[in-house]
């Protein structure tokens, strides 16, 4: 019988062509790629992303006709999944040598592990924002990485590896999340769970995060907050960020953020 394989990768993709096919490079030539079940979910792009995922062809596509948002990306590419753990990246990341393995091994080793992530670095290779905070609030900070994994509170989702029977314990991740929100969610499930989520500090994976600051995304980030703070906190906790999500913008005559956010619409085009 042929065996599952050490791991899953799920990269979710959406209009950035370029970037993907060097996500994409930086997977191939892994040590242990024929190890590796790669899944490309392709967000429907208007660009010639799905025809990079065509160059490689041991790489499996989920072509979406529309951009159904990264949260929905991601549940369709781990549902996908044969092995037992999956690693989620952003398409604008490249993953260094070793680093699946080291992550995989990881959570071999560490039976209260539910999910480990890398090190985040930038171009440069020097640590990047990675590490939030719960409830989410937006702002990211550098880690500082020990000689030893370390248990975090939230990494940011440009790149975790899971365990699959979770995400199933669960049933998916909550697609009243957009793009942003997702990964905050996951989060707390593990910590509700009393796992952990270790940073692997060497592995180590790119991160280039350079998604323009446009008004629906960050329309998009708020309805995720408060979809946060509703579920977790509480009704009130939720409806006091739906509101500052809206008084806040209007104070800064970011009237487009506005519009999108009492429309309740998140990036994907669909109404939260």
């Amino acid at each position: 019988m042929k065996q599952p394989p050490r791991a899953s990768v799920v990269v979710v993709s959406h209009n950035r062509a370029d970037r993907l096919r060097k996500c994409l490079e930086s997977l191939e030539r892994l040590d242990g790629r024929e190890r590796l079940q790669l899944i490309v979910v392709e967000n429907g792009s208007r660009d010639a992303s799905a025809q990079v995922v065509e160059e490689f062809p041991d790489i499996q596509l989920i072509r979406l006709p529309k951009n159904f948002g990264l949260t929905k990306g991601l549940n369709l590419g781990w549902r996908a999944a044969d092995a037992g753990y999956v690693l989620f990246l952003h398409e604008d990341t490249e993953v260094e040598a070793g680093a699946v393995m080291r992550l995989a091994d990881a959570l071999d080793a560490d039976a209260a592990a539910a999910a480990v992530c890398p090190l985040l670095v930038d171009g440069e290779g020097n640590p990047a924002p990675q590490l939030g905070s719960l409830p989410p609030d937006g702002v990211w900070r550098a880690a500082e990485p020990g000689p030893q994994p370390a248990a975090v509170e939230y990494p940011r989702g440009a790149a975790l590896m899971a365990r699959v029977f979770l995400i199933k314990a669960v049933r998916q991740i909550d697609e009243r999340y957009g793009q942003f929100g997702g990964d905050a969610d996951l989060a707390a499930q593990i910590l509700r769970a009393g796992k952990k989520i270790l940073l692997i500090p060497e592995a180590r994976v790119r991160h280039y995060g350079d998604r323009p600051a446009e008004a629906l995304v960050r329309a998009d980030f708020l309805l995720g907050r408060a979809v946060f703070a509703g579920k977790y906190v509480g009704f009130l906790a939720g409806l006091r960020a739906r509101l500052a999500a809206i008084f806040g913008p209007l104070a800064r005559l970011q009237l487009a953020e506005v519009h999108h956010t009492l429309a309740g619409q998140k990036i994907d085009g669909t109404q939260g």
